[in-house]
């Protein structure tokens, strides 16, 4: 959508991306269907978050209705996200070894690669 509208390429990283939430998504597997969990807390938890800073810059610099379709993609692409976030809290994610531990690497390792993917 983005590429459309605005002129916006995808990263350039998103083979590398796709290679690195697999070997997450299995890795975290191996712990059990609670770590699995966890992950997909912790992955959708930093979505949420960037999608949200996103529809905050948007109404930050008053362009609502310039970006009015922009903004319900968004919206709908975090509220999906957050549904995935809670449906991992339901399936047991804070069960998982060393859960707080566990999610915040996970965020890190998130928050990293948007702010790489950014820039690339």
């Amino acid at each position: 959508y983005q590429r459309r509208v605005r002129g916006v390429r995808p990263t350039v990283l998103l083979p590398f991306w796709r290679a690195a939430g697999f070997a997450l998504g299995a890795g975290t597997a191996l712990i059990g269907k609670e770590g699995a969990m966890a992950c997909t807390v912790a992955v959708e938890d930093t979505i949420v978050t960037h999608y949200t800073d996103q529809i905050r810059e948007i109404i930050d610099q008053g362009k609502e209705e310039e970006y009015q379709d922009l903004l319900k993609i968004i919206k709908k692409f975090r509220d999906d996200e957050l549904e995935h976030h809670d449906t991992g809290i339901e399936h047991g994610a804070e069960l998982a070894p060393q859960y707080k531990l566990l999610t915040k690497v996970i965020k890190l390792g998130c928050q990293t690669a948007i702010k790489i993917a950014e820039r690339v």
